[in-house]
């Protein structure tokens, strides 16, 4: 590897307080900070005092900006990778650039802190020993059917993010999935002044979200189709969890590849096992 690191960040949801002592020493000292959100970032910096070169690093960056933070590296130099808020690569920007980062033979190192995925968790009384991260739903058609059977099939607890605009639609898409009786947990701006944290029933919650303007950025904890306690099945019998997904109404492909994520298959052995079923 070479001298320089990318190190990849993370910064508050809202509450600056909750900014690590690493973190902010890091990034008062590092020369390059590559950010989601350019402005949001220098108010962050400004407060620590620090005054590095800010670079624009989002979801719809170029390729080439991917290559002049390489370069970056190439010359020996350190670079911070930070998002909005929270922690980078977890629904946000980042894993294209930790990769390619790492291939280059440049060291990654994770300054890790805050979450919205583990922040709502902690407070949201639901199993959490295993749980599944889907961040945003796709806005409509095919995929979001297939992501809505996703979200209320899976065993274990379900982790959601959604925008203001659209969480009131996703809770009503999600109780007509998983039934108005499914245990949930809405929170809102975490951390924040406003912060928000509401539970209850799929139906209950969309009753509520259903009578207000939403506001803010919301993350959801969905209890599991076991009611948030089942028992995940073991890696050992792949073939008893293929004929549960099928009974929950899955296609056969859909169970191949809920099989194949839940349990780490391959693809290809996930599929053979839902065809060899009857």
């Amino acid at each position: 590897m070479t001298g320089a690191t990318l190190f990849v960040v993370a910064t508050p949801l809202g509450n600056l307080g909750d900014l690590s002592t690493r973190a902010a020493d890091l990034l008062r000292r590092v020369p390059v900070v590559a950010a989601e959100d350019t402005r949001r970032v220098r108010g962050l910096l400004t407060h620590l005092g620090a005054s590095p070169r800010v670079l624009s690093y989002h979801a719809h960056s170029p390729a080439r900006r991917a290559a002049l933070i390489l370069e970056i590296l190439a010359e020996g130099r350190d670079v911070a990778l930070v998002t909005d808020a929270g922690t980078p690569g977890v629904s946000d920007p980042g894993e294209d650039l930790v990769t390619q980062a790492r291939e280059a033979g440049f060291a990654v190192v994770p300054i890790p802190g805050p979450s919205a995925v583990t922040a709502a968790l902690s407070a949201s009384g639901l199993p959490a020993g295993r749980y599944l991260f889907l961040g945003f739903a796709p806005r409509r058609g095919r995929d979001r059917e297939e992501w809505l059977k996703q979200a209320t099939t899976a065993p274990w607890t379900v982790v959601l993010f959604e925008a203001p605009a659209r969480v009131a639609a996703l809770l009503r898409d999600l109780a007509q999935t998983a039934g108005d009786g499914r245990k949930v947990v809405v929170t809102r701006e975490l951390t924040k002044l406003h912060e928000e944290i509401r539970a209850g029933t799929l139906g209950e919650m969309t009753k509520q979200l259903g009578a207000v303007e939403p506001r803010g950025e919301f993350t959801i904890v969905l209890a599991g189709s076991g009611g948030g306690a089942m028992e995940a099945p073991t890696p050992a019998d792949p073939t008893a969890r293929a004929t549960e997904l099928l009974g929950q109404g899955l296609s056969r492909k859909d169970a191949a590849h809920q099989l194949a994520r839940e349990l780490g298959l391959p693809r290809n052995t996930a599929y053979r096992v839902v065809m060899e079923l009857p």
